[in-house]
This record gives C-alpha cells, sequence and structure tokens, in this order.
C-alpha cells in the first residue's frame, strides 16, 4: 500500500494532490479539486505473449502497487502484477515485450517482462516519477519526475539512467515525435509545455498553454500537440512548427488523460471532474459529444487499431471501454483500487 498516514488510505487522485502542492489554487479549481477527491487500492492484471498490437491493456494501479493486464477479447483481469510502491503511470514498448511503470512513491521505474509478467529490473529515478513513455526507436525511456522537476533518460539496453534533464517546476505529460527527435513535456509549475531535443538533452524552448498542464497527445504526422489543462478545463492546441498555442478549446471539469485516434480526426479527453470523456473534432476544434464513464476517469489510452478507448475511472476502480465507432461506453471491467495510468 502507497505510502500515508497508518490504517489511512488517501483516496485523492494524485494528480489533484500534485496541482494543490504546487500551485495556489482558488476559488471554482478550489472546490473542484475538493468535489473530487477520492480513491484506493487495486486488483491485479497480467500479461500474455503479445499476440497482436492493443491485444492487452495495462492499468497501473496506485493504491495496491500492482498492474492490471486485460485481455481485450474476452474483457477480463488476466492476473496482478507486483511493482514498486505507488505506481501511477505505465509505457508499453513498441514491440510489446516490456512495460515500463512509474513507481511514485518508490522513486523507480519496474521493468515488466510481459511474457512471464514479471519485473525483472527496478531503475531508480527521480523524485516521484509521474508519466513515462518510450522512444519509438525502442533506444530510450522518458521519465518525468514531477518531484524533482526532471524528465530521467533510461537506456532500453542497460536499463540504466543515462541523462538527467532538468525542465521546470512540475513535469507531468510527454510525448515523442514520430522521428524521436523531440521529446514534450508539461510542466504543470508554469502553465507551459517544455520543448527537448532528445539528440542532445537539451531544453530549446516552452509553449505556453492553459492552466496545469496534465497531458500530452501528438497528432499523427506530429503536426499538432493536444495539451489537457486540468486548472483551466480546456484542451490547448500547439502547432509543433510554429511551436505557439493556435487554439484553446473548452472541455469537461478537469480534464486529464487525452488521446488522439490513429487517423488523427478525433481527440479523446478523461475529463476527471465531470466523469466523462469528451471527444473534439481535430477539423473543427469543437467537442462533438461527451461519453458517461466511471467515477474520476483519469488515465486514457487509444487502441492501436483506433477501434477502441479506454479510460481508467480512479474512484470506482474500473476501466471503461469505448467503442470509437459509436462513441459510447460498451464494457467496464472492474480491476484495482485506484487505477491511474493505462498503456496498450
Amino acid at each position: 500500500m502507497s505510502a500515508g498516514r497508518p490504517g489511512v488510505i488517501d483516496r485523492t487522485p494524485p494528480i489533484v494532490t500534485r496541482m494543490t502542492r504546487n500551485r495556489d489554487i482558488t476559488g471554482r479549481n478550489a472546490a473542484l479539486l475538493c468535489a473530487v477527491a477520492a480513491l484506493t487500492g487495486l486488483t491485479g492484471l497480467a500479461a500474455a505473449p503479445p499476440e497482436r498490437p492493443g491485444r492487452f491493456v495495462y492499468v497501473a494501479n496506485l493504491h495496491s502497487d500492482t498492474v492490471s493486464v486485460v485481455d481485450t477479447r474476452s474483457g477480463t483481469v488476466l492476473a496482478g502484477v507486483p511493482v514498486g510502491d505507488g505506481p501511477d503511470s505505465a509505457a508499453l514498448d513498441p514491440d510489446g515485450s516490456r512495460l515500463y511503470v512509474t513507481d511514485s512513491a518508490a522513486d523507480t521505474v519496474s521493468v515488466v517482462d510481459t511474457r512471464t509478467r514479471t519485473v525483472v529490473e527496478t531503475v531508480g529515478v527521480g523524485n516521484e516519477p509521474s508519466r513515462v513513455t518510450v522512444s519509438p526507436d525502442n533506444r530510450s525511456v522518458y521519465v518525468a519526475n514531477v518531484g524533482a522537476g526532471t524528465v530521467s533518460v533510461i537506456s532500453t539496453r542497460t536499463l540504466a539512467v543515462t541523462d538527467t534533464i532538468a525542465v521546470g517546476d512540475a513535469p507531468l505529460g510527454l510525448a515523442v515525435t514520430p522521428d524521436g527527435r523531440t521529446l514534450y513535456v508539461a510542466d504543470a509549475g508554469s502553465d507551459s509545455v517544455a520543448v527537448i531535443r532528445t539528440d542532445t538533452g537539451t531544453v530549446t524552448g516552452a509553449v505556453p498553454v492553459g492552466g496545469g498542464p496534465t497531458a500530452l497527445a501528438l497528432t499523427p504526422d506530429g503536426r499538432h500537440l493536444y495539451v489537457s489543462n486540468l486548472t483551466s478545463d480546456d484542451v490547448s492546441v500547439v502547432d509543433t512548427r510554429a511551436r505557439e498555442e493556435t487554439d484553446r478549446i473548452p472541455v469537461g471539469d478537469q480534464p486529464a488523460g487525452i488521446g488522439v485516434l490513429p487517423d488523427g480526426r478525433r481527440v479523446y479527453v478523461a475529463d476527471l471532474g465531470s466523469d466523462e470523456v469528451s471527444v473534439i473534432s481535430t477539423r473543427g476544434r469543437t467537442v462533438t459529444d461527451t461519453i458517461a464513464v466511471g467515477d474520476g476517469p483519469n488515465g486514457l489510452a487509444v487502441a492501436p487499431d483506433g477501434r477502441s478507448v479506454h479510460v481508467s475511472n480512479f474512484e470506482s476502480d474500473t476501466l471503461s471501454v469505448i467503442d470509437t465507432a459509436t462513441d459510447r461506453t460498451v464494457a467496464t471491467v472492474p480491476v484495482g483500487d485506484g487505477p491511474t495510468g493505462v498503456a496498450h
């Protein structure tokens, strides 16, 4: 169980805790943050040998210190993989053989072999690792350490940290361009997105966005970056060539997880405070639909084939499955306590 007062489970969503710790939130935002404070532990899921992209969904369960592996065909939990203390996010490598999990309370990353469903290595990183992503060439893993204001770079060959990059006060969401040359980091402490050259590990700029940027999603061509802004209840659209915000789209309360369909036509946003998912048309840059899900939707992942979207519901300990053909929830899978990060 994650650290806290003896005998007491902290039911506050981790992203809310980080926002209140790293910035002064007053008025309406403070009320919203208080209203959505509720979470718990976990149940496990295990992975099987990768048969095809998207066959399994991996869910990090914050309070049970496990990762659930869900079979997308049967909609069942196959096993629970024990990891480090306070697993908060997860990322699958391109070939599906390894899952990287941030252990937010242990300052480590657990490396899971998806075939054996066991942790094969634990890598020490910065204080309170909160997000993780893998480079398209499968050579590097990037970890946002929200407590340290840094990004750790892990070599997938040696499973050791090769660089530590200072990025701001509260780095959270991560996104790598399709060519792997640029890493974007949402800095909730400065309401901006840092731009990093991956070959040199240097910050080359920052793009101002909305309040409390939390999660990032790139269009398939890498031309536009969508940013969920937790405290301003909107999504920023960033032109990656011009390095500027070109639009801001109002969504539901406290947008958290975000994802883009493989065809680039729609963006899905988990609205933590309103228990729904907003659907954005990238052409019109407006919300075209809202989808009811569980309580406290937080993590979100789009299936590789674009046919479904999976959303972790932190307060109801479930995973919602959305059919993108109808934009409706078609299944709800019980998982562990306090599910957060979701990975395909």
